[in-house]
């Protein structure tokens, strides 16, 4: 096998990581546990919302025409029939000249297609004198115009946000079918590496990749499960790979990725299946290397955390939307670049930036630094195509 196949453009490699994301698995939940899950299916509607004509303010329910002209000066005086209690199955009817009081969310009465804000009305005695015009429609949600019975409402693939679950009560989906989280095997390599909880010796360093992979994978919706620390060796990684394929629907290796020949990741993953890609025109992060085995993904990840991190954004990303058969959502900013930024064309540079007033500012450091993590706010991409980028020039921020 050679060191190095042919490197890919990036869009190739997010084609390749979709294109051998496994189908997941669903089930139904009861609607307080579907929180962030991925929705597996569309929700609908089971009846029309609102299922009446309702007011939107509190105040008198009116025919919009009785209003014509009204003004402080030369108000229109109605005769009040009552008020329309809230949760009322009958809430009555007007006629001509009439009024009836309406609480916000209460039913609209018949012959009402308008209603007066109660700031805007004067009782006096049995009438009410209304100081403003209203028109048709004014201050009323009509039956239906939230939603119709069976219009979806909820696209499949939608992470159910908050507001998402409210909706999803009212049209009486009090259980969803959701994806169930794609486990993500996590590995660790390299003879270096030593436990967070371990101070390291001379040569040695703290394992940080187990720690930021596995959070990004929670965060994205996934279940990571750790398998430690393996050394440098072909079979111990080979054993660790089959372990967690095992156990998991995706497997990610840190370290072992380059072409040094003592690195094993890409040697491990032909063993058990087939390399698809061994090199990424990114920077950071050239030497990834994409694969499956028993029809699952396996991805070796850059050592250094920090081009870890860029590779996890740029490509991981997508495989483990495609896993959840969701999209990848990007918080994004609009700024201005404080200063040139080169770039070598033909490869894709994602250099890590600080936003604040509307600029964005480069934290360059060298390879392997860990303190740009947490210096910077987000990513700005220099497309391939791109000899770089000049300050002043307006950039889109890949937020952290």
């Amino acid at each position: 096998m050679s060191l190095f196949l042919d490197v890919v453009p990036v869009s190739e490699a997010i084609e390749v990581v979709q294109g051998i994301a496994r189908a997941p698995l669903c089930e139904y939940v009861a609607l307080e546990y579907a929180l962030y899950r991925a929705l597996a299916k569309d929700v609908s509607a089971d009846i029309d919302i609102p299922g009446f004509d309702r007011s939107t303010v509190d105040g008198y329910a009116v025919t919009a025409a009785d209003t014509t002209g009204a003004s402080e000066a030369i108000p229109a005086m109605l005769g009040c029939l009552g008020k329309v209690g809230m949760g009322s199955t009958d809430p009555g009817a007007i006629s001509p000249g009439r009024c009836r009081y309406v609480p916000t969310g209460g039913a609209l009465p018949r012959g009402a297609d308008a209603v007066a804000m109660i700031e805007h009305a004067e009782v006096i005695g049995d009438d009410v004198l209304v100081h403003r015009s209203v028109a048709p429609g004014e201050n009323v949600v009509f039956r239906g115009e939230d939603f119709r019975a069976g219009q979806v409402v909820l696209e499949g693939g939608r992470i159910l946000s908050p507001r998402d679950i409210g909706v999803a009560a009212a049209v009486g989906a009090a259980r969803v079918s959701v994806v169930i989280p794609p486990v993500i095997g996590i590995i660790s390599t390299g003879n270096e590496l030593v436990p967070a909880a371990e101070t390291p010796g001379p040569g040695e360093v703290r394992d940080a990749n187990s720690y930021l992979v596995g959070a990004f994978v929670a965060e994205r919706g996934c279940r990571p499960v750790h398998f430690g620390i393996i050394r440098d060796e072909r079979d111990a990684l080979g054993s660790a790979v089959s372990s967690a394929l095992d156990r998991c629907d995706a497997v990610l290796v840190s370290g072992g990725s380059s072409k040094d020949e003592r690195d094993n990741t890409a040697a491990v993953i032909a063993d058990l299946g087939e390399v698809l890609v061994h090199g990424i025109a990114i920077a950071p992060g050239k030497p990834t290397i994409i694969g499956t085995a028993r029809e699952k993904p396996v991805i070796g990840l850059p050592g250094h955390p920090a081009s870890t991190f860029v590779v996890l954004v740029a490509i991981v990303d997508y495989l483990l939307a495609a896993m959840r058969e969701t999209t990848v959502s990007r918080r994004t900013l609009r700024a201005r670049l404080t200063q040139n930024v080169p770039s070598t064309r033909g490869r894709e540079d994602y250099i890590r930036v600080r936003v604040g007033d509307g600029e964005a500012t480069p934290v360059f450091g060298k390879s392997g630094l860990l303190n740009t993590l947490v210096q910077s706010e987000g990513l700005v991409r220099i497309p391939a195509s791109s000899e770089g980028l000049e300050v002043g020039e307006e950039v889109e921020v890949i937020l952290w």
